[in-house]
Formats: structure tokens, sequence, C-alpha cells
């Protein structure tokens, strides 16, 4: 137990920007160094988590905390993602409110949101490559960006299709 929360508490407190961000580092510690999953299993771990309603990391720590030890392995890789955002949140909005207008501060988080960007392209492109995503199916993630961010299309119902038509794809294929 103590290794699901020590493992998912050192993946929030080392990574910026969200559930995309730590996907580097959860690879890293999920797959290459502990092995508790396969690089295929991590893929659809992380398929998963994007798919369920709730917070990516979150949803990933519960899945692998559920694999390793059931329900309190969740509880515990739940905290564990969960809790050094928590009290970094809390520490930032207690001391935040006096350091708000200084324009060192500023800086600082203007100069943050580019690492963060590339911390969260590099794990889409691995995600991508690992998928099999290549010249000849790059239009699907392309085209459902263009969905929910120009069509104003709900991810929800992108999310609909996809399982459907996911579904419709491995029936029809096994008949053949």
């Amino acid at each position: 137990m103590f290794s699901l929360f020590y493992t998912f508490a050192k993946i929030g407190l080392f990574t910026l920007g969200g559930g995309y961000a730590m996907l580097p580092l959860m690879e890293q510690e999920l797959v290459n160094k502990r092995g508790w999953l396969t690089r295929p299993d991590f893929l659809d771990t992380v398929a998963i988590a994007q798919a369920a309603p709730g917070i990516m990391a979150i949803n990933v720590a519960i899945l692998v905390g559920y694999k390793r030890a059931r329900t309190r392995g969740s509880i515990c890789a739940a905290l564990g993602a969960a809790l050094p955002s928590f009290i970094i949140i809390l520490l930032i909005a207690v001391f935040f409110q006096n350091y708000q207008q200084n324009p060192v501060v500023n800086r600082i988080f203007k100069g943050v949101r580019p690492a963060v960007v590339a911390l969260i392209a590099v794990p889409v492109f691995r995600l991508a490559r690992a998928a099999n995503i290549g010249w000849k199916t790059v239009w699907v993630p392309i085209g459902v960006a263009c969905l929910v961010w120009l069509g104003h299309v709900s991810p929800v119902y992108v999310v609909l299709a996809a399982g459907i038509g996911g579904y419709w794809y491995a029936v029809n294929r096994r008949a053949q």
C-alpha cells in the first residue's frame, strides 16, 4: 500500500500541468521502473482514464491501484496522486494573495507556461506513436480536435461515437 501511495505522491509532487504532463513520469514509474503495467496496458489504462469522468491522473491512479491491491490499493493510489496537488494549491491560495501583483511572480508564471505546453506535447506524441497513429490514421485525432474545438461538439458525444465505432469495427473484423 505504501509503495502505491508513495509512487503516485511522487508523480503528483514533481509534475506541473496536470494529467497529460504526468504521463511521461507515470510511464517511467509504472512501466519501466516498477513493472506494474506493460506498455500496451499503460496505453489502455490512459485511454480508459481519459474516457471516464474526473481527473485523468486520479483515474489512472485508481485503475493501477485496483489492479495492484483492489479497493484499498485504489484509495492509496488516488490519495497519493491527489494529496501533493491539494497541499500545493492550498499553500498557493494562502500565500499568493500577498504576491499576486508582484511582477517577479507574474514573470515566473509566464515562464512556466511554455514548459507546461512541452510537458503536455511530449506524452501526446508518445501515446500517438504507441497507438500506431501514422500518416494514414492521423486524420482521426485531427478530425476529433476540429469537431470539438471548431464544431463545438461535446467531447461526450465524440467518446460515445468512438466507442460505438470501435465496437462496430471489432465485430465486423471478427466476422471476416
